[in-house]
């Protein structure tokens, strides 16, 4: 197949994204199909020509690990000789509408928020993942919950836009220890454990450097759960143990930062309710095709929902390719299990 492969893009997880990218132009490469590695964001800026030759160029080594701490995004953008504010670099939807498939190894903002896949749907080029408005509920954390939990245990959970006017209030207020986190950002970038009233307030003047848009979220003690969904069926799932603090940016990507046990060390009976509540959380929104659903389980069992990664990571270090992994599925082949399985749901509109 002629398979594109879109990455990177403008959002502070780009590096994550490329080198999912990077590792999944490979894998189906390695299985003979014809691929292309294209940034969202840079498209052909600066090269000559329809960007054909990119089926045949090289990986960038650059793109294949992640650095410790996540890109400045106006540097970022002040490297596309084009300028300009669209988030969609020039040539890109062409080189999409010259592929049989569009493979989206994109993560956060213009790759799990729906528009992306908006503009595929219009423009009729199938892609990999769950369909546009799936994809927009899933990044919408408080909306998410809205939805599920009434299905699900989810963390008490308020949703807030800090500024500069009610932040004293939300610092007196907010019961701790408290979650912070932005609204609609993957990858742990922006989140923060608040144990202290001095910790909160530092949560909240980042956030407010991000947007202000927030999810305080009640902090459960327990241990981090995650279970991917393939095919509509729940995979083993995994259990995060960060070797230092918890489990953010810099323990998801660098190698050794964190354990990761597979199937998860846990009675038979939290493994059925985790994936029982992964599948329901995944068929409520609508999502199709795979996704990574996060928890955090206390000593009795009670599994709580946090949220579900429509797009989850496809690095060296990511999570869903080890589950895959558990029940015989290798990389290669689990990439070509999404395409697959998305191809189907397109035809069908999902």
């Amino acid at each position: 197949m002629k398979i594109l492969v879109l990455a990177g893009g403008l959002s502070p997880e780009r590096n994550v994204s490329l080198s999912s990218g990077a590792k999944v132009c490979q894998a189906l490469r390695d299985l003979g199909h014809r691929v292309a590695l294209v940034d969202l964001f840079f498209g052909l800026d600066g090269r000559q020509g329809s960007g054909e030759d990119l089926y045949d160029a090289p990986i960038p080594e650059s793109f294949r690990t992640v650095d410790r701490a996540a890109p400045d995004l106006e540097q970022v953008r002040a490297r596309r000789k084009t300028g300009g504010a669209s988030a969609i670099g020039p040539g890109v939807l062409e080189l999409c509408a010259g592929a049989e498939v569009v493979y989206l190894a994109l993560h956060g903002a213009c790759g799990e928020d729906g528009r992306i896949q908006a503009t595929l749907d219009l423009m009729g080029v199938p892609y990999t993942g769950s369909g546009c408005l799936g994809s927009a509920i899933a990044m919408d954390k408080d909306l998410t919950k809205r939805l599920v939990s009434h299905l699900v245990t989810t963390p008490r959970w308020e949703t807030v836009t800090v500024t500069r006017e009610n932040r004293e209030e939300l610092l007196a207020r907010t019961r701790l220890p408290v979650v912070v986190k932005p609204l609609d950002s993957g990858s742990s970038i922006g989140v923060y454990i608040a144990h202290t009233p001095q910790e909160l307030d530092r949560a909240l003047e980042a956030s407010m450097a991000m947007g202000g848009k927030t999810v305080l979220e009640e902090y459960i003690q327990g241990r981090e759960i995650q279970v991917a969904v393939l095919e509509d069926r729940a995979l083993p799932s995994i259990e995060i143990i960060p070797k230092v603090g918890f489990y953010d940016y810099e323990n998801k990507y660098q190698p050794g930062a964190a354990e990761e046990i597979c199937p998860a060390p846990i009675p038979a009976e939290w493994e059925e309710r985790i994936g029982r509540d992964a599948l329901a959380v995944f068929r409520a929104i609508g999502l199709s095709v795979y996704a990574r659903a996060d928890f955090i389980v206390t000593p009795d069992g009670t599994p709580y929902f946090l949220e579900i990664n429509t797009l989850p990571g496809m690095t060296p270090t990511s999570l869903v390719p080890q589950e895959a992994a558990a029940v015989g599925i290798d990389y290669p082949h689990l990439c070509e299990i999404i395409i697959r399985a998305s191809l189907e749901a397109r035809k069908e509109g999902r």
